[in-house]
């Protein structure tokens, strides 16, 4: 029995997490499986059974979800029965992971909502930890403002400058402050571990924590992040709420939360890193890329590709908006991508190229007269994107694939059937390649990336391709 397990006897895993888009689910994945702890990633809760038979050995689990662009009525009557049975598993930690660009906002993937609702379900802790900040992301949190890096070698902005996040086109983010962005979710106070707080020795750090829980109405603490030491120390201060009750710690963050919890592991020597076994799975002769991302990131890595002689086809999104049309548009993409599959292409199914692309306005127009809300956009045509690379996946015989925005990720792989994930190789920080679990043959086995707006180089998609060989 080694030291980690010695400390779990009483718990039958670390931790389980939900995410509330699919990238960011495998985000967490990653971090964790790089670090040498054995993770899988389900599409929906799992069984016991199904754990213990089919995944005895995994430390740590996932379970992807869509929360990102839920209503706070959606997410009462959606997310609450889920964070409840998270509970029930016993983990030492249940995290509900957001992205580290905080996507949210009062309408929509309601991170004050989330709060709220873990203060009520998990009321025997005394506060929710909240990390956003996430070195390896180019992420950071200083003095509560947070700032996060424009593509994987861009500058890096204040939240509310930032080039991408100040404009999304559902939840824009117009303050850095995450204290104040909270303020307009919820009402519950929010306590701030800044960096100076987090510098010294481990008893200081530990009493200055306790002083900002002397106030009993303080319901979360943020805690900064700027580097890798602060965020080992923001994960023994976790770690250790977590270890004083046997009841579930509840945490909010981002995949920051792993980083830091596997460094303090780490640290301790409860996790050995030297048994990490991610593989570079090598070169597939043919991707298919499948995009609903309209971030400028993205927008370069199409531009990149196309340069490269992969064939692009945008994909008519106000069709989709509508059952009765969905269906011959459908077919009519299909009939235009197998040929080009078969004469050896690489194929990129795209709704849009980049924030300014002129069919995200007239989609909002389309939206507004069909009395639809902007993150319906990412449900409907989530879901047609997923049956169209389901028809092509099965008439294809593909084995790898890309799916490009955080939302469209999460609508397409469920149409895909698929029950399960684990990380094969990292190509790019936030962006690994995955194993797919799948009762259909077709789909078992299936290679995945999932790819959010922010993550990879220009180079990207060539990259996956090549299983992230150089």
């Amino acid at each position: 029995m080694n030291n980690l397990d010695a400390m779990m006897q009483k718990k039958e895993r670390l931790l389980c997490y939900y995410g509330d888009d699919f990238t960011g689910s495998t985000d967490v994945m990653e971090a964790l499986a790089m670090n040498g702890v054995e993770t899988v990633l389900f599409l929906e809760p799992p069984s016991a059974e199904l754990l213990a038979q089919r995944f005895p050995k995994v430390e740590c689990f996932g379970i992807a979800g869509v929360s990102r662009s839920m209503t706070p009525d959606e997410m009462e009557r959606e997310l609450r029965p889920m964070l409840e049975r998270l509970k029930s598993y016993g983990t030492a930690v249940v995290h509900y992971k957001i992205c580290s660009t905080f996507d949210s906002s009062p309408r929509a993937g309601s991170i004050g909502k989330v709060l709220e609702m873990g203060r009520e379900i998990y009321s025997e802790r005394r506060y929710v930890p909240i990390v956003a900040g996430v070195p390896i992301l180019k992420r950071y949190t200083v003095f509560g403002h947070h700032f996060a890096a424009a593509g994987a070698d861009g500058e890096t902005y204040r939240l509310d400058r930032h080039p991408t996040m100040s404009r999304h086109p559902i939840t824009p983010i117009h303050e850095s402050d995450l204290r104040l962005l909270l303020r307009e979710q919820t009402e519950l106070p929010v306590a701030l571990m800044e960096l100076p707080a987090l510098d010294g020795e481990a008893e200081k750090v530990a009493a200055r924590l306790e002083q900002r829980l002397e106030n009993k109405e303080t319901a979360a603490v943020l805690f900064d992040v700027l580097d890798v030491s602060r965020l080992e120390t923001t994960g023994r201060l976790i770690w250790q709420e977590a270890l004083d009750q046997q009841m579930s710690l509840f945490v909010i963050g981002s995949s920051g939360v792993e980083y830091a919890l596997t460094a303090h592991w780490a640290s301790e020597g409860l996790v050995d890193r030297d048994t990490i076994q991610l593989q570079a799975p090598g070169e597939a002769d043919q991707l298919l890329v499948v995009s609903g991302s309209c971030s400028p990131v993205t927008q370069s890595q199409i531009e990149w590709a196309l340069g490269q002689g992969y064939a692009a086809i945008k994909v008519p999104v106000q069709d989709w908006l509508e059952p009765k049309r969905a269906e011959e548009s459908r077919q009519a993409l299909l009939k235009r991508v197998l040929p080009l599959l078969e004469v050896g292409r690489n194929v990129i199914l795209y709704s849009a190229i980049g924030p300014e692309d002129p069919a995200i306005e007239a989609l909002r127009k389309v939206l507004k007269v069909l009395g639809l809300e902007p993150a319906d956009s990412g449900r409907l045509i989530g879901m047609q994107l997923g049956k169209l690379t389901r028809d092509i996946l099965q008439a294809s015989g593909l084995r790898r694939i890309l799916i490009a925005g955080g939302d469209t990720s999460g609508y397409v792989t469920r149409e895909l059937g698929i029950y399960a994930m684990s990380c094969i190789s990292t190509i790019v920080p936030g962006g690994p390649l995955c194993r797919c679990y799948a009762d259909d043959s077709r789909m078992d086995g299936l290679q995945l990336s999932l790819k959010g707006g922010q993550v990879g180089g220009a180079d990207y998609f060539e990259r996956v391709r090549r299983g992230g060989l150089a």
